[in-house]
């Protein structure tokens, strides 16, 4: 499938894909909802709520990198070691994710790191920091199986209208089974049909600000 590469509304870059009008990231702002939903939302909400470290987050999507990039800069900042897993089907080609200019607009200090997080192996611990491993698994979503495993996911699949499939309720339960109890789910996403399939799957689920250009995101808790 061709993919383009486009700026978002902040400035920051993503890939189009023009076939299904779809993009990796808000067209309102890559970094901006990147920022909202997983750190805010997520990572600063699980630091706050469990005393465990590390913090073990899986990413449902790995993509640009995006997500991992801005997780690791984060974690610096609040001391809290991470292990991360990305699960991608399909990935882009280094030289696609070397054209975004995440480096630039986050942290110019950290190019080096932004190659890193592609450049590692697949399928195995990749130690980029005393603070924070890093996992990349070519999977399909439906295939992971992961059990009371992860404190925190970041569900950043594509969206809805083009893959109504991702957003089922047996994709949730695999995501309910790979969380430890009180585990947290944080999406961009809210539309009824995949609230409800959060529920059906066993999760308590509120509805939250969304990201700027977006009125409302979903956080899941599972509860036990």
């Amino acid at each position: 499938m061709k993919r383009e590469i486009i700026q978002t509304g902040d400035g920051s870059t993503t890939i189009h894909l023009p076939e299904w009008n779809e993009s990796y990231h808000s067209k309102h702002g890559a970094i901006q909802e990147a920022d909202h939903v997983f750190i805010k939302n997520g990572l600063f909400f699980v630091n706050s709520t469990i005393k465990e470290k590390p913090i073990s987050i899986l990413e449902i999507g790995f993509g640009t990198g995006l997500n991992a990039f801005i997780t690791f800069i984060e974690s610096k900042k609040i001391n809290q070691k991470i292990d991360y897993v990305g699960v991608e089907a399909y990935p882009i080609a280094l030289n696609e994710a070397l054209q975004m200019n995440y480096v630039n607009e986050i942290d110019q200090s950290k190019n080096d790191l932004f190659q890193q997080l592609h450049e590692s192996k697949w399928e195995q611990k990749n130690i980029l920091s005393e603070n924070f491993t890093l996992i990349k698994r070519k999977q399909f979503f439906h295939d992971i199986k992961d059990d009371n495993v992860f404190d925190l996911i970041y569900f950043d699949a594509f969206g809805y209208r083009v893959q109504p499939e991702l957003w089922s309720e047996a994709i949730f339960k695999s995501m309910y089974d790979a969380l430890k109890p009180k585990g947290v789910l944080v999406t961009y996403a809210c539309r009824t049909p995949i609230k409800n399939a959060m529920i059906s799957a066993g999760f308590s689920v509120e509805k939250l600000p969304g990201a700027p250009g977006k009125r409302e995101m979903l956080r899941a808790i599972k509860a036990f």
